[in-house]
């Protein structure tokens, strides 16, 4: 008899899925994938990626694996593909022992068809010779931005995944929600080697999703109503730091909501419970911070609330697309301020990665401050950054109540030249000061009292040019210069501004609400924020290269001494609280590299920095640069002599005064004591 022909993917839509027909976008994902072509698809939340890589892993014969990040997210999915009748299996370290024997078993009979791993697995030599003796036919690569070394989601793993496909010879499918153009070209580089895949972007818009931002104005109570309007109904608050998830939770709870808390400091068997508790009951709310969400498969989450700034607007879009996967109405808020703002600036310029990948992020940044503070359709401008244009959402707090909008155009110009005639040099503090007329021993000693923009705006108060330097940060007109330690540096798009050619719109409530946003006490001045930042980040690189606790190389407090004071020397850098002579020969050229940024001078000789900090190190300094003009002579032309970093040491540490005690220095010989004795006694005689 004939074999039966294969079914179709539209018949095993239907028969195994219970779909009829394929949602917008699907069919020529699926069609790609099983014409064995590699292939990269950016879907929005909810759009159905799942189906893309499931539905050609049951049509091809042989194994489709699968690599997914979080262990609730396979475990989900292998139950729902198991309840359809699917033969599907995952190996994690959450497996049971009689689990993992089921997986091989159905490898070892040829009946397994998808099988979830986690990238971690990757590492474990055997993970290759297991997917090839299982006769893989297929990667798919779920949450592919993971692959992005400076992205917010990042897993190391991911990048061994070129290796496998390399090794596998098999075409590779990888799947994302969440990528700007620079991520897209990212994952083309790491997992498919550079070759362009086919690529399908199947647009952004989730127009179920209602928008609003407002600044924080009693933040708590702003969350605290938001969730009592909409009672009974399932949502999570997205928060900064593990203990505000636990306020907050503690904080519903008390106001009669059902409210659970979730951070990455609980027990592993505690964040499940909180997992298996959200996917059980409705109506539920859980804060939590990031960890919470990638791998919870629950289609009815009816809103999310951040209850401060998210990182970018990647993350922004990624949080508030696990609301209304089901495609019905469903409501976001987000919260921001002042201090949010400065703990992300913070969070960026201490990070590890390069200056060029900071000045990118800042820009990330921007572009979510100018979603927050724009003065137009939040829905256009979000799709916007994504490549996608729109009409008016009609979905967004601005459409249902247009902002208060005026004329910004003179009071940008004048921040801007403030900015140009300090050199670019200084942050939104100091800016502030010199258009407010504020004469302190900082502004004066730098002459900035003398400058023309000294004292000209001061029609607005210091909150409200606090609020225009954050609307010009998110129209991108100017960037915080991790070089330059989070001065301001202009953009090309502020130029036709400050030249007059073109005028500029701001947010006249936001400047209002702007005397009312709490900022939190800083360690520091803002105008010493951005160095702190960069001083840290340093220490955290070398505790991390040392295997040290990071205060172990310097407490806080000796940090933003450092910060305040800006030693340029390492006399001066030996001053600061908390320098002994072994920190200071350790990690003293590193500080000061950090502090003098790109002008950092050539270290010193290490005979000098046994010297930093004391009296003989002016003294060494002076013998050295009279030594280097005797170099060759009074007139220039005798033989070349010097006196070694050693000798030169000794001298300032003896302060022989006598030609009899010079002589007893060693190195010093009878040609040396001709070229140099005279002069360096004199030296030292004058140095007392």
């Amino acid at each position: 008899m004939p074999a039966e022909p294969a079914p179709t993917p539209e018949a095993l839509l239907a028969s195994v899925f219970g779909f009829h027909a394929f949602r917008p976008g699907q069919e020529e994902i699926v069609r790609a994938v099983l014409a064995g072509r590699d292939t990269l698809a950016i879907m929005p939340t909810g759009g159905g990626k799942s189906l893309c890589f499931q539905l050609p892993a049951l049509c091809l014969d042989g194994l489709t694996v699968v690599i997914s990040p979080l262990i609730a997210l396979m475990r989900d999915q292998v139950r729902s593909l198991r309840e359809a009748g699917v033969t599907a299996g995952a190996l994690t370290s959450g497996n049971t022992e009689e689990e993992t024997e089921a997986v091989f078993e159905a490898i070892d009979a040829g009946t397994l068809k998808l099988l979830y791993i986690a990238p971690e697995r990757l590492a474990g030599g055997g993970t290759t010779t297991l997917l090839r003796r299982a006769k893989t036919r297929l990667i798919a690569v779920d949450e592919a931005h993971c692959v992005s070394q400076w992205g917010h989601d990042f897993r190391p793993d991911y990048l061994r995944i070129g290796d496998l496909k390399r090794a596998l010879g098999v075409p590779l499918a990888a799947f994302t929600a969440t990528a700007d153009e620079e991520t897209r070209a990212e994952i083309v580089t790491r997992l498919f080697e550079g070759r362009a895949p086919a690529t399908f972007l199947r647009g952004f818009d989730r127009p179920n999703i209602a928008l609003a931002f407002e600044p924080k104005d009693q933040p708590r109570k702003q969350i605290l109503d938001f969730a009592a309007a909409r009672r009974g109904q399932s949502g999570i608050v997205y928060c900064a730091s593990r203990a505000k998830t636990e306020q907050l939770a503690a904080a519903l709870r008390d106001a009669d909501h059902p409210a659970c808390h979730y951070h990455g400091g609980m027990e592993a068997e505690a964040r499940r419970a909180v997992e298996a508790r959200f996917q059980r009951e409705d109506g539920l709310i859980v804060t939590a911070t990031v960890a919470f969400g990638m791998g919870i498969d629950k289609p009815d989450i009816r809103w999310v609330a951040h209850a401060d700034l998210p990182k970018s607007i990647e993350s922004y879009y990624q949080e508030i697309g696990r609301a209304g996967r089901d495609g019905a109405p469903a409501e976001t808020l987000t919260l921001y301020g002042a201090d949010d703002i400065r703990f992300r600036r913070q969070q960026i310029d201490e990070g590890l990665a390069p200056d060029e990948r900071k000045a990118a992020d800042h820009g990330r940044l921007n572009a979510l401050l100018g979603l927050a503070e724009a003065t137009g359709c939040r829905r256009q401008r979000l799709l916007a950054y994504f490549g996608e244009s729109s009409e008016p959402c009609g979905n967004c707090d601005l459409c249902e109540t247009p902002p208060d909008l005026f004329d910004g155009t003179e009071a940008v110009r004048k921040a801007l030249s403030a900015a140009l005639r300090t050199e670019e040099s200084y942050g939104a503090g100091h800016l502030i000061e010199i258009l407010l007329g504020q004469s302190n021993d900082r502004i004066r000693a730098r002459g900035h009292d003398r400058l023309p923009t000294f004292g000209v705006g001061r029609e607005f108060s210091r909150s409200e040019w606090q609020a225009i330097f954050r609307q010009m940060q998110g129209h991108d007109l100017v960037r915080p210069d991790t070089a330059r330690h989070g001065a301001l540096v202009m953009t090309a798009r502020a130029r036709p501004i400050l030249r007059g050619e073109e005028s500029i719109t701001l947010r006249r409530d936001l400047v209002r609400k702007g005397r009312a946003t709490p900022v939190a006490k800083a360690l520091v001045a803002d105008e010493d924020a951005p160095l702190l930042s960069a001083l840290k980040a340093k220490r955290r690189a070398l505790a991390e290269a040392a295997g040290l606790p990071a205060y172990m190389i310097f407490p806080d407090r000796t940090l933003i001494e450092m910060a305040e004071t800006r030693p340029a020397s390492l006399d001066a850098f030996a001053r600061v609280s908390g320098v002994g002579a072994k920190k200071l020969e350790s990690y003293g050229a590193a500080f000061l590299e950090v502090i003098a940024g790109a002008q950092a001078a050539t270290p010193p000789h290490p005979a000098r920095r046994k010297l930093a900090g004391s009296t003989a190190g002016p003294l060494y300094d002076a013998l050295e640069e009279a030594q280097r003009e005797l170099s060759r002579g009074t007139d220039g032309h005798d033989r070349y002599l010097c006196c070694t970093a050693t000798t030169l040491r000794r001298i300032a540490e003896t302060k022989p005064r006598t030609r009899a005690e010079l002589e007893r220095i060693g190195g010093m010989g009878e040609a040396k004591i001709e070229r140099f004795g005279a002069t360096f006694l004199a030296i030292i005689a004058e140095a007392g």
